[in-house]
This record gives structure tokens, sequence and C-alpha cells, in this order.
């Protein structure tokens, strides 16, 4: 009877905006059976440190963030702080 505690990451999606979502799963694990699972989600924006954040998740990262990508995400993220003080 050996308990064990797992944790994956079981969901990636990227946004149209070049935001990288993933959900790790926790699972708590008696002799191959699973007894609980949780969730924890985590967002990333464009040319984020990534320090920490798994391999598999960083892979898609470098893949996604392109120069354009970050640089678009940059400047929609500057017009909408222009447009706050506008308002």
């Amino acid at each position: 009877m050996a308990l064990t505690k797992e944790t994956v990451v079981d969901q990636i999606t990227v946004t149209e905006n070049g935001i990288v979502l993933y959900r790790e799963a926790t699972r708590i694990m008696e002799d191959g059976n699973q007894l609980s699972q949780t969730y924890h989600r985590t967002s990333l924006t464009p040319a984020q440190d990534l320090t920490g954040v798994p391999a598999n998740v960083v892979a898609i990262c470098n893949t996604v963030w392109t120069a354009e990508c970050i640089a678009a995400y940059q400047a929609a993220q500057a017009a909408a702080e222009a447009a706050r003080q506008g308002a």
C-alpha cells in the first residue's frame, strides 16, 4: 500500500494573442489507483519569464512567441492602457 503523488501538465492552450494557458493535475495514487486529483491553472503572457515552468510548456512558448507575436501583444497592451487613461 504505497501512496504516491504525481503532477503532470494535462492541458495546454494558446490564445490568438499569444497567451499560453496550461493546467497541471496533481494526482494522489495508491497502488496504481487514483484516489484524488486537483488542478492548478496558469497563464503566461508573451515574453514572460519562464523560470520554473514545465519543459513541455516552455517548448510551446518558445515556438509561439515569435518576435511578431511579442510585438503585437505589447502594442495591444499599450493601446489598452492608453484607452484606459483617455477615458
